[in-house]
């Protein structure tokens, strides 16, 4: 593919905005020889399938007039969201994911090991994430300095976390009903 993730990037960052979404990564494979563009966005309150593909049409046209594109090969465009297990990196990884089960690796503060935490996202700010942990029912809550994380992934989960956790994580009793029906729908199907 003649062109960069850089240059993809500046395309299309600004449609990808003005629609909502954050422009997460780009990426360029060859596979088979074919060239794949995969460009994951992300967006507070997810997206669907349908919004996606709306997104993804738009991005087509925007990239199918680039004479560059136009005049190689055809080339497989997938438009998606962050995978469960993509690393949280930024602060606005961790607010979308409040409330859910993540595995965080923290530095050693002054002379130790690194640990590793299992527990629920909870309140943070710009330097600073709680995390949420239950215990055979005796729940703790950590705060962490977001730079001494040195990896944090959201873990996929199918237990039903109890009302206090998510409380804990700052979630508002509407959105706390949300989640335990939607989980419970998710479980039933």
């Amino acid at each position: 593919m003649p062109i960069s993730p850089p240059q993809v990037s500046e395309l299309v960052e600004k449609l990808v905005v003005e629609q909502g979404f954050d422009l997460e990564d780009v990426i360029v494979n060859r596979r088979d020889g074919q060239d794949e563009l995969t460009i994951v966005v992300d967006r507070d309150g997810g997206s669907d399938l349908d919004v996606l593909a709306d997104l993804s049409n738009r991005i087509s046209e925007v990239l199918d007039a680039v004479p560059e594109l136009a005049d190689e090969d055809p080339y497989v465009l997938e438009v998606t969201s962050p995978g469960v297990d993509r690393p949280l990196t930024l602060p606005r990884h961790w607010r979308r994911n409040t409330g859910r089960r993540v595995t965080v690796d923290v530095a050693p503060h002054d002379v130790g090991e690194e640990r590793s935490l299992t527990g629920r996202i909870g309140k943070l700010d710009e330097t600073n994430v709680e995390i949420v942990m239950n215990h055979r029912g005796r729940i703790a809550v950590e705060t962490i300095p977001l730079e001494a994380v040195t990896r944090a992934v959201v873990q996929v989960d199918f237990s039903q976390p109890s009302i206090a956790e998510l409380e804990l994580c700052g979630l508002d009793a509407d959105e706390i009903g949300r989640r335990r029906t939607r989980d419970r729908t998710q479980l039933d199907n």
